[in-house]
């Protein structure tokens, strides 16, 4: 059996769980509400304050989706407690960010500014200090959408390997190339 799969999702205090129709799971909490549909196959099973999720065959299938959906419910119930948080950092001489609501302008070194717009269903808060590279913040409960967001981000200037100038998250460790050699 899946170790992850057999794992029980514990539901702290004020957390709901419903299965619906088509087997579409609902978690409400103190930060709002998510849902997720999950396989016909996957069985899932609430007892007071655990769920418990089976699968009917020790298939290669059913035994890839018993795990990935128990931790995709997991996540579901970490976001209405608690919550989800990514920090950026922008690394680069003249490198900013503002942000208007959700509303984000970005200088990372084009010749233009690169305006991108965050999702309703996320925060985002940017913070300039002196002396330290500029920080772009997102929140949110959903964690796929707040991971997509954030890679989409980084995307828009990878750091380089050589001075790491980009947009990187803030506890990536980037591998370092020594530059070219000095000459004769």
């Amino acid at each position: 059996m899946s170790r992850i799969g057999k794992k029980p999702v514990v539901l702290p205090k004020g957390v709901t769980l419903t299965v619906g129709a088509d087997n579409v799971i609902t978690v409400k909490g103190p930060k709002g509400e998510l849902k997720q549909a999950i396989d016909r196959d996957i069985t899932v099973e609430v007892k007071g304050e655990e769920v418990i999720f089976t699968r009917p065959t020790d298939q290669i299938r059913h035994r890839a989706l018993h795990g990935l959906y128990r931790s995709l419910v997991n996540n579901l119930v970490k976001g209405v407690t608690d919550g989800f948080k990514k920090e950026l950092e922008l690394v680069g001489v003249g490198f900013k960010a503002a942000n208007q609501g959700n509303i984000l302008d970005l200088s990372l070194g084009y010749s233009h500014n690169i305006i991108f717009e965050v999702p309703s269903e996320l925060k985002v808060a940017t913070a300039t200090e002196k002396g330290k590279n500029p920080m772009i913040t997102l929140e949110g409960t959903d964690k796929q959408l707040l991971g997509q967001v954030a890679a989409k981000l980084r995307s828009l200037r990878k750091p380089e390997p050589y001075k790491g100038k980009g947009v990187k998250y803030s506890d990536e460790i980037l591998r370092r190339k020594a530059g070219k050699a000095a000459g004769k």
